[in-house]
């Protein structure tokens, strides 16, 4: 069934992308009814977040979220098979990007899981005038895992570290002076973690931007990647470095919570800006402090 899948996905690639973005509408659409499950916890999240707001307008971010899941899902067609011409007249990279992947030094590139983040790895990688590194978490399917690997090493490309590794295969690529591009901004337990407010909720936030960044003397860069509305296909924006991330006083990581917290204010300034792109299907919240229940 895999292969039959993926074969329909190279199949996608070839259709022209305004029908393409349609499919992944429609698609979208029947997903809010079907995926029960996944809707449940979208709009348990964006009550969390959002407790001011009454339920029709989650109802409508939610739904509009489900049709960004869909597309992005499609989307992959194009990215990982679609020739280097078609790309470059959907992906439109902004910011300091020679900067960013060309100067020198350790830099870590901090994406955010918004709907468009393989949009966002495949364009930096084509722009890049060197290989990159990323991350990425194994598929069960080996056919799977295979095509993932594969479409995320189509361009200037270095290595992709497994999740697996931890952040000692981060720290190898930033020690070499390879650009990483991460994204640390979902629930992966308590490990590696600290209890820091995401809008306003304690969230199990990996620690690990400020730590590797400290050991690797590096600079951080967030990277955010916005779907644009019909055909016209994604904005990546590169941001200005990160001042004085992490706080250091003689050598040393000062206040580990106030950079994260610091994090995650950039983070929700840019939710706040586009809130059915971000990834709302994932258990942000599972994982709770000590004595406190579940929120799903």
């Amino acid at each position: 069934m895999t292969r039959i899948g993926l074969g329909l996905l190279w199949l996608l690639h070839l259709l022209p992308y305004r029908l393409l973005t349609s499919l992944g509408e429609g698609l979208g659409a029947v997903l809010w009814w079907v995926a029960r499950r996944r809707r449940h916890v979208a709009l348990r999240n964006l009550e969390l977040c959002f407790p001011t707001w009454n339920d029709a307008e989650r109802q409508r971010v939610a739904r509009l979220h489900f049709r960004c899941v869909a597309r992005a899902f499609l989307d992959r067609a194009m990215l990982w098979w679609a020739s280097p011409q078609r790309l470059q007249s959907i992906l439109h990279v902004e910011g300091p990007i020679d900067e960013a992947l060309h100067s020198g030094g350790a830099v870590l590139l901090m994406g955010l899981h918004f709907e468009g983040m393989d949009a966002a790895w495949t364009a930096l990688t084509m722009v890049a005038k060197r290989p990159l590194s990323g991350m990425y978490t194994p598929q069960k399917s080996a056919l799977l895992d295979r095509w993932v690997l594969k479409g995320r090493s189509r361009f200037n490309t270095d290595r992709i570290v497994s999740r697996h590794e931890g952040a000692g295969g981060m720290l190898r690529a930033l020690r070499r002076h390879t650009p990483f591009y991460t994204l640390p901004d979902m629930d992966f337990g308590a490990r590696h973690s600290r209890f820091i407010a995401f809008f306003g909720v304690s969230a199990a936030t990996l620690d690990v931007v400020p730590r590797l960044t400290a050991s690797a003397k590096a600079r951080v860069y967030p990277v955010v990647a916005r779907m644009l509305p019909g055909s016209a296909g994604y904005r990546i924006t590169v941001y200005p470095a990160m001042d004085a991330m992490p706080t250091m006083v003689d050598n040393r990581l000062a206040d580990l919570d106030a950079d994260l917290l610091r994090i995650n204010h950039f983070i929700e300034a840019r939710v706040r800006e586009m809130p059915e792109q971000y990834h709302w299907v994932h258990k942000r919240f599972k994982t709770r402090p000590p004595g406190e229940p579940p929120l799903y």
